[in-house]
């Protein structure tokens, strides 16, 4: 096992201070890039000097499908077992090291371990590379499965991969939408255009409807009709909210950044939406008397993994976080880091 000495372990923590956002819906905040030319064809972030200069062509669309195909993968599906509805409890487990101890590492590091170094804008490296290695890379990730309304009524319901909650107070959630040949993401429009949505999570029973609603339909298809999810009403928003969801989050957009602009290439911009919670609705019995908690048991959240991959919860473990106060009193490690930071 690799020891390190607590000087080695001392760091020094640098608090950010951030600026309040201005709580008004709708307001679009470009962040520019740098003028920039490039003449490649395959969407790539490099053959420039600046990487911030993001300008790229997506006419190779192999290259850059995001969606790609999956091949016979009826066939594949046939051949494992079948999923398991039996809804036995989740087990709950000791956390993997009951015995790790302060500057104690990981037991099974290697220090011969290799990594590879990867530039994002390298002229040889497609964007559909980077596409993969994240979503594989950050996982699990939660589902954001967002109901909205266009300005003229329309209906629009969609599965966000890039998806999170920031805050508690007040509640808080952000959505990205990646840039994409074509139209902008509907979901993303009508953002923009009215500042609603409802924010609806995603358990096991549900998760072939809730695909089906990526599909790319023609604006103006409802995705409620194609997945047959119902509707329920909303209070402080005008889209409905998803009945068979556990959780849903009413909330109204506070702020949107636009982080790249390809218009010139013909493409839409990426951006990250803030939106604030002004209700939540919880399914009754999920929750607890004072509506702070919601049984994993009922919720069986799925989780988004690389490629295609889904994942479900079947085991957790509990590892409470400590007060410094507490365990530098009674840990020789921690008092020798105080100390040497002094």
């Amino acid at each position: 096992m690799l020891h390190r000495g607590p000087a080695a372990a001392i760091r020094r923590a640098v608090i950010l201070k951030s600026q309040p956002l201005h709580a008004k819906c709708s307001i679009v905040d470009n962040i520019q890039r740098p003028a920039c030319s490039m003449s490649s064809t395959v969407r790539n972030y490099a053959s420039i000097s600046n990487p911030n200069c993001a300008k790229e062509a997506l006419s190779d669309q192999t290259t850059n499908q995001i969606v790609g195909n999956a091949g016979n993968f009826e066939q594949t599906q046939s051949t494992r077992p079948d999923f398991d509805h039996s809804k036995k409890s989740i087990e709950v487990t000791k956390h993997p090291n009951p015995d790790w101890q302060y500057s104690d590492g990981i037991g099974s590091y290697e220090a011969a371990s290799r990594h590879v170094e990867v530039d994002p804008y390298a002229s040889d490296r497609p964007m559909i590379n980077n596409y993969r290695l994240l979503i594989a890379g950050i996982a699990p990730r939660p589902i954001g499965f967002v109901s909205t309304m266009s300005k003229d009524g329309v209906k629009n319901l969609a599965p966000m991969s890039y998806f999170q909650v920031v805050d508690h107070d007040p509640p808080t959630f952000v959505i990205g939408f990646s840039a994409r040949s074509g139209r902008i993401k509907d979901t993303y429009r009508n953002l923009k255009e009215t500042g609603e949505c409802v924010i609806n999570t995603v358990s096991e029973h549900m998760i072939e409807a809730v695909n089906a609603t990526s599909l790319d339909a023609p604006y103006g298809v409802s995705e409620w009709d194609i997945s047959g999810l119902h509707e329920a009403p909303t209070t402080t928003v005008r889209p409905s909210r998803v009945a068979e969801s556990i959780f849903s989050v009413e909330g109204k957009v506070t702020d949107i950044k636009e982080v790249g602009n390809h218009a010139e290439d013909g493409t839409s911009a990426a951006g990250i939406v803030l939106i604030q919670a002004t209700r939540f609705w919880v399914r009754e019995d999920a929750t607890n008397a004072d509506v702070s908690n919601i049984n994993l048991d009922t919720l069986r959240p799925v989780a988004q993994l690389g490629g295609m991959s889904y994942g479900r919860i079947t085991s957790t473990f509990e590892l409470p976080r400590k007060r410094w106060s507490d365990e530098s009193q009674k840990n020789k490690v921690l008092k020798d880091l105080h100390n040497i930071s002094k």
